[in-house]
């Protein structure tokens, strides 16, 4: 199958397939296909003649946008290895993914230069900074594109297609080792699980095309042959932008994380006509069923899709489509993936008993980058150990129960945090809610609940133990609450567990109140966060403590990611100010990877306010979606 299967000729194929028809709508322009082509094939050019050769990784540090994509398809055509990377990024964990990738070109926007030069000065492999936009003194993104159009470089299936860094709340970020071939499967079975799901209609994509899961996204529309209408991009998802355009452009499809959705619940959708859209594909975080209930009694006619997924996976192991779905559930495995649900000795466990998924398919990873050791644990015994505890129910649909070492043991009874934080959001003044171990020198670990209100509502920890208690079992129930202003989360819109855990022995001040016109992106963006589960159950499925780095979830598990400690544009404006997102002046500035992320952006007139972190010239009204390893 060699040379079959490349991810540049797929992306090319897809853009002559649909000629002058225009694709992708962005920012008010409209772009054809044809378009597209002309750039990815003269970015190829730009890209060789610059000295890129196959097997060479080419960094992309940038927002949404055209350039990205077309950036990718030339990458691929050149033979060369995508290397996204979130823009957020602090400059130290820059540095450490050029280093580590021994990348030889990064591609950026102005804004983001700074931070790049600064990091790429330590990098002694990176030759080349490609600005997209107006930057003095540096290589310019058009002159690329203005290039002789160069043929396809030939690659094979096996040669590396992307190097995606991926990391945990501990540790350096990994780089995940992914082929053509593995991406080439992963989308064209994404595609065959789903393609009864296509209706000719736009899609909506707020989702950073640097995470797995919106790449993989980009692929799965490479494939698709039925008629379909233009994808409308957005350079980071802000809630009132995206049902705005769902309106404008009678959008059939979107693909969200959770945390998006609650930041639209928080919005009058009501008033916006979204009589056209279809489905909403949910994935990169649990989605809480507090959440779902209210999309379906709100959004009616949009169905939630759940899927399932990793960056080592692919990006997908499994989702759901309209015909084949159960509320609650990520679905069944796509084609070509199998998954089993083992006990701590390796076992199969029967159905509906929880155990650690493991996973094999076309789409898993080739190993992580220099890391041979940890290559050979994650994958001993030709099966991807995701780390995730869930379970399969007869009729083979998944069920996601926790992260492995998110569990807690105490007084030797495992207490999974998703179903103590599944009960606390029953109550009608908890916006969000996340659950963590404490150690104690009596019980092994204390169930400590963190819980921010709704707008408007007054939380008082006793009261919420009370409430607790009286739905959970004394060795579940949360002993302690505290009330903050809001969840912290990572970068893919999960629960940051280990700034929770740094709280508990911490001095310094919480979050400030996120603002209802928030951005993904945005500091004030990440309201809401908090695990899915279901119902509180006890499980006789045991933690093993093992050095083994667990892979990171990205689709309803979520890429793991560490948030860089940053400050807002919005920090320097008034308390009045709308916090609506708009691209920032300098670059983002991080301050110590210790300290929490912290913001004073306005939540509207009369919020509070903290002080900033770092200097007013230091916005970032950007997305912060941002890489970590496996925990």
């Amino acid at each position: 199958m060699a040379g079959e299967i490349h991810l540049g000729a797929l992306v090319e194929s897809a853009y002559e397939r649909r000629g002058d028809e225009e694709t992708l709508i962005y920012e008010g322009r409209r772009i054809a296909a044809s378009e597209r082509l002309d750039a990815l094939r003269r970015m190829t050019g730009g890209l060789v003649e610059l000295g890129v050769r196959p097997g060479d990784r080419v960094v992309v540090c940038m927002a949404n946008g055209p350039e990205v994509e077309v950036a990718y398809g030339a990458i691929w055509r050149a033979g060369a290895v995508v290397t996204p990377v979130v823009f957020l990024l602090s400059e130290a964990e820059l540095r450490h993914v050029l280093v580590d990738s021994g990348a030889v070109a990064v591609i950026t926007s102005p804004e983001l230069l700074p931070r790049v030069s600064a990091a790429a000065a330590d990098a002694a492999e990176v030759r080349h900074i490609i600005v997209a936009g107006d930057a003095p003194d540096a290589l310019p993104y058009a002159d690329l594109v203005a290039a002789d159009p160069h043929p396809l470089v030939p690659r094979d299936a096996d040669d590396l297609g992307a190097l995606m860094y991926t990391g945990g709340t501990t540790g350096r970020a990994k780089g995940v080792m992914l082929s053509h071939g593995n991406l080439w499967w992963c989308g064209r079975c994404a595609y065959e699980r789903g393609r009864d799901t296509y209706d000719g209609k736009p899609s909506l994509t707020a989702l950073p095309l640097s995470h797995a899961f919106g790449m993989i996204v980009t692929i799965v529309g490479t494939f698709i042959e039925e008629q379909r209408g233009p994808s409308v991009l957005m350079r980071w998802f802000e809630p009132a932008g995206w049902l705005r355009l769902a309106a404008e452009h009678k959008v059939g499809a979107g693909q969200l994380v959770p945390s998006m959705l609650a930041l639209l619940l928080q919005q009058p959708v009501e008033d916006y006509d979204l009589s056209e859209l279809t489905y909403v594909s949910v994935g990169a975080a649990p989605l809480p069923a507090a959440v779902r209930a209210e999309w379906e009694r709100r959004v009616p006619g949009a169905a939630l899709l759940e899927g399932y997924g990793c960056t080592e996976s692919g990006a997908v192991i499994s989702s759901s489509t309209l015909d084949d779905r159960r509320s609650g559930s990520v679905g069944r495995p796509l084609p070509r993936y199998q998954v089993r649900v083992v006990d701590t000795g390796g076992q199969d466990v029967p159905a509906g008993t929880d155990g650690e998924i493991w996973v094999r398919g076309p789409g898993v990873m080739t190993g992580y980058w220099h890391d041979p050791e940890t290559t050979a644990d994650t994958l001993a015994e030709g099966w991807l150990h995701t780390g995730d505890v869930g379970h399969l129910d007869a009729d083979g649909y998944l069920w996601l129960v926790d992260r492995k070492k998110d569990l807690i043991i105490r007084s030797g009874v495992n207490v999974f945090p998703r179903d103590v934080e599944e009960v606390l959001l029953e109550h009608p003044g908890i916006a969000a809610a996340a659950v963590v171990g404490r150690p104690d020198p009596v019980r092994g670990e204390e169930v400590v609940a963190f819980v921010a209100p709704r707008p408007g509502a007054t939380l008082d920890p006793a009261e919420v133990e009370a409430f607790a208690a009286a739905r959970l079992s004394g060795i579940h129930r949360p002993h302690d609450v505290k009330v903050v202003d809001a969840i912290p989360v990572t970068s893919v819109g999960k629960t940051d567990r280990k700034a929770l855990r740094a709280l508990l022995v911490a001095t310094r001040p919480l979050w400030t109140a996120p603002s209802p016109t928030a951005t993904i992106g945005a500091c004030p963006g990440r309201r809401m966060s908090s695990a899915r589960g279901t119902s509180s159950r006890s499980s006789n499925w045991a933690r093993t403590r093992t050095a083994r780095a667990r892979p990171s979830r990205c689709w309803s598990a979520g890429r793991r990611g560490r948030r860089s400690a940053v400050s807002c544009s919005t920090c320097t404006a008034s308390p009045t100010t709308s916090s609506r997102p708009s691209w920032p002046t300098s670059s983002p500035s991080a301050v110590s990877p210790s300290t929490p992320w912290t913001c004073a952006s306005p939540a509207g007139p009369g919020a509070p306010t903290r002080p900033r972190t770092t200097s007013p010239t230091s916005p970032c009204t950007t997305s912060s979606w941002s890489a970590r390893s496996p925990r």
